[in-house]
């Protein structure tokens, strides 16, 4: 990567035929749809894609086909989050020898580190990656936090460049948007798209945003709204995104909501089918009406964001 990462980086779908098996057709019709809203980055095998439960081989296929259909046209970010070392290190690999540009990372997941275990692990690691890292914080998942002094240590090595925070919490978020100032060439973005617009207030350079997969051309226009000083946009936009939270994403009575809505919104409009991982489904034919619905009702306020 030539210059700092800023704007939406999608957080994209994994579109499934099958436990593992790509819808390719629809992964193909996914990332022009996205590409099409103006994001400025890509980011696979996160959270949203499902990475975790998907095979290494379902995975390298992933990125040797979303590197080869983007072309360079916006930087390709791939998950490397893992619970083993080594595998970590051989997903980034087929990162770097893909095309991608950087590799992202959450600390593993199964027994929880502790921090100065999570220094040293980063200390091992970053030195064995052909691609520069993003840090990705996701304590409701992995159970840690990374603490500020861990970002700190982060900080002097040139190789970490940003920093995900999908905690939720403003203050913390602030916290590290004081601290990496010590590197202006460090991105930071938010991961709940509904603190979007006050994460950009607070000096956020912009949103890994799971609705971006279904209407990019919105979480753009956020951004660029901001960006332009206009703050009745961007509040308008931000009060879209949230509708587009309440319309899909709390359908159900599970975690997996969020995912199962995104997909089976975009199984709707005909982009890809809406196969979950295992142990996940997709959602059933009553689920699926309401999403249905909720789509043909959104479809007037969003105009040509759709």
């Amino acid at each position: 990567m030539t210059n700092r990462l800023t704007g939406i980086v999608p957080p994209m779908i994994t579109p499934l035929l099958d436990r593992d098996q790509l819808d390719v057709a629809g992964l193909e019709r996914l990332l022009e749809h996205i590409l099409a809203g103006g994001v400025n980055g890509l980011f696979i095998l996160g959270t949203t894609g499902e990475g975790p439960s998907l095979s290494y081989r379902l995975r390298r296929e992933l990125i040797e086909r979303v590197c080869r259909q983007v072309a360079g046209r916006v930087p390709v970010l791939v998950g490397i989050t893992d619970t083993a070392f080594v595998e970590s290190v051989q997903i980034a690999r087929q990162a770097a020898e893909s095309g991608a540009s950087a590799v992202v990372l959450a600390p593993p997941y199964y027994l929880p580190e502790a921090q100065p275990e999570l220094q040293e692990y980063l200390d091992h690691l970053v030195p064995e990656l052909a691609l520069p890292l993003f840090l990705y914080n996701m304590p409701a998942l992995t159970k840690v936090t990374i603490e500020l002094p861990t970002i700190r240590r982060a900080l002097q090595n040139p190789r970490i460049i940003g920093f995900k925070d999908s905690s939720g919490d403003l203050a913390y978020y602030q916290a590290v948007a004081e601290l990496i100032k010590e590197r202006p060439d460090w991105s930071l973005f938010i991961g709940p798209e509904e603190k979007l617009l006050p994460s950009l207030e607070l000096g956020g350079d912009g949103g890994v945003s799971g609705g971006a997969n279904l209407f990019p051309k919105l979480y753009v226009r956020v951004v660029a709204a901001h960006r332009a000083g206009d703050r009745a946009g961007a509040a308008a936009g931000q009060q879209l995104i949230q509708q587009v939270s309440d319309s899909f994403y709390r359908i159900g009575k599970y975690s997996s909501a969020i995912i199962k809505g995104i997909k089976c919104a975009l199984a709707c409009q005909g982009i890809c089918e809406d196969f979950m991982a295992e142990p996940f489904h997709r959602f059933r034919p009553a689920e699926r009406e309401i999403v249905q619905a909720r789509l043909q009702a959104m479809a007037p306020e969003l105009g040509d964001l759709k």
